[in-house]
């Protein structure tokens, strides 16, 4: 882009509209990741973030707070009783009212995408953001490694209500011009141009002595991660934690517990990945973001079956493929009964491939790309 028109006057900007899921911290994570290696490569064209996840988190994870947050939603994700159990029946509530008011949600945006000067739309993964700017004339990229019209699709044989909502997103998506496809994903039929790329995860950086100093705990015991935003456990199953001698376990904020040896650490204190390099195991669900930062940073990851949602056997294939592991029942997570898996995985094999990352920095040129 030239510095100045032919009339003396310098141009506008160039500025792309990112919007990114709040259904859960793996979008933000690796769409931070992407971000930041955007504003390092690119630092002359301006960037929007349209989400509801935290704006600290977002600046936090990016390294650079110089750009606007939106606080709008464009998908209802799953209805969430905690991180392991889903409410089917309310997520179509809500995806219900998403088709009700699509057209003016694409409306409103069309017409921020207009005011704002939007040159290029990238998804992580809404539907609704790729259909606003089609029909703005705006290039659009959808990043991801699974859409919303294949995972509600499965709740088509129980009730044929989710059909509208199922074919809306996948009309949606075969508008994108380009879809990133990341690591661990499903087919992604909908979308008519894929192009794979690495790994989008950063690895942290050991701080197990820091760590200790800001929850109290021993740093000569091995450390777990506990790797949940809500979790229900009861009494019994704190005690039984509690019962684990030889281990301190941490939570990252808002999984706020504190117990004998289950400490509580804030982002601001120390980073998500940071605590995560400085465990010995990590106890989650399989999900998109704890993968790649067990991967990056060679973690084994004891993991709690997950009910109603399509991706957990994609996502259990690629922990059996690219991490050491023990899967537990989501019967001994809520029951507290951790220990065995905490034995378990210090025998368990190597895993038997390798993964490459380095996907932020070809996302970020793929989306230069389209302007």
């Amino acid at each position: 882009m030239p510095e100045t028109s032919r009339t003396g006057r310098k141009p506008a900007r160039a500025a792309i509209a990112y919007y990114i899921t709040a259904h859960g911290y793996g979008h933000g994570v690796r769409s931070a990741d992407i971000i930041r290696a955007f504003i390092r490569l690119y630092p002359e064209i301006d960037i929007h973030v349209v989400t509801n996840l935290s704006e600290t988190f977002i600046w936090n994870r990016s390294g650079a707070d110089n750009f606007p947050i939106h606080a709008r939603d464009f998908d209802v994700g799953m209805a969430q009783l905690d991180s392991i159990r889903v409410d089917v029946a309310a997520t179509l509530d809500r995806a219900l009212a998403l088709y009700a008011a699509r057209e003016r949600l694409l409306a409103g945006e069309i017409a921020f995408l207009k005011e704002a000067k939007i040159d290029v739309v990238v998804a992580d993964i809404p539907s609704l953001p790729i259909e606003a700017a089609a029909r703005a004339g705006i290039p659009r990229v959808a990043v991801g490694n699974f859409s919303w019209d294949w995972i509600y699709s499965e709740f088509l044989a129980d009730d044929r209500r989710w059909l509208p909502v199922v074919e809306m997103f996948r009309a949606q998506y075969a508008r994108a011009d380009l879809l990133l496809r990341l690591p661990f994903h499903d087919e992604m039929a909908a979308f008519p141009k894929k192009e794979d790329i690495p790994l989008v995860a950063r690895p942290g950086k050991p701080c197990r002595e820091k760590l200790a100093r800001v929850t109290g705990g021993d740093p000569e015991k091995k450390w777990a991660l506990l790797s949940f935003t809500t979790l229900d456990l009861k009494d019994e199953a704190f005690a039984r934690i509690e019962q684990i001698e030889d281990c301190e376990f941490l939570t990252v904020l808002p999984l706020r517990w504190r117990r004998r040896n289950i400490h509580a650490v804030a982002r601001e204190q120390v980073s998500f990945s940071d605590a995560l390099a400085s465990v010995d195991a990590v106890i989650s669900k399989p999900g998109f973001g704890i993968l790649s930062d067990c991967v990056v940073n060679n973690k084994p990851l004891i993991y709690a079956e997950r009910t109603n949602f399509r991706e957990y056997p994609v996502l259990e294939a690629s922990i059996r493929r690219y991490l050491k592991h023990v899967r537990i029942s989501s019967e001994d997570l809520y029951r507290g009964n951790l220990e065995p898996g905490l034995r378990a995985v210090e025998s368990a094999p190597p895993p038997p491939e390798t993964l490459a990352a380095g996907g932020d920095e070809i996302a970020a040129r793929h989306i230069r790309a389209e302007f």
